[in-house]
């Protein structure tokens, strides 16, 4: 599979993505909340690496692409369909992605979130695990899901995928 995505973005956002995310995803697990310093440090190191990495008219396109899905989110949040957290850090999550990709990204969260629900419901028939996870939101608010966690999966797997990948 060819993503636009280069290697090199790949291996030069990947390990904040993964720190990032493992942050998001224990937070919204355990608290049903995705930390706005959470966001802002995906944003930041964005822009940190970036800067260095994309041309300036690439990554100015990236950083209007995670306005866009920021206004789509608060759309959504307002509906009630999203969280504010989940539609903040999805945007913080939007630069990341080559938009020539976004297709594949859109598919790669749609299986990861069908997947992550599934796990989560079958975490708490794991004997002695929901005993240990008893105090932890997700499992006591059950009509919601923590979407930061398909969300930060979503992220990594995508730059995962752009590891192999040469140049673009």
């Amino acid at each position: 599979m060819t993503l636009a995505l280069s290697s090199a973005e790949a291996v030069a956002f990947l390990p904040v993505a993964a720190a990032v995310g493992g942050w998001v995803m224990v937070s919204d697990l355990r608290e049903m909340r995705i930390p706005n310093r959470a966001v802002l440090a995906l944003l930041a190191a964005f822009i940190a690496i970036g800067v260095f990495l994309l041309p300036p008219e690439t990554l100015a396109w990236r950083l209007g692409q995670g306005l866009a899905v920021l206004a789509i989110g608060f759309l959504f949040n307002m509906a009630g369909l999203l969280g504010a957290g989940d539609a903040k850090f999805a945007a913080a999550m939007a630069p990341f992605v080559a938009p020539a990709d976004a297709l594949l990204v859109l598919m790669v969260f749609a299986g990861l979130t069908a997947i992550s629900l599934v796990l989560h419901r079958l975490a708490l028939v794991v004997p002695g695990l929901k005993a240990q996870l008893a105090k932890w939101a997700s499992w006591q608010r059950l009509r919601e899901f923590p979407m930061g966690v398909p969300l930060a999966l979503t992220l990594i797997v995508y730059l995962a995928l752009g590891l192999g990948n040469g140049p673009a």
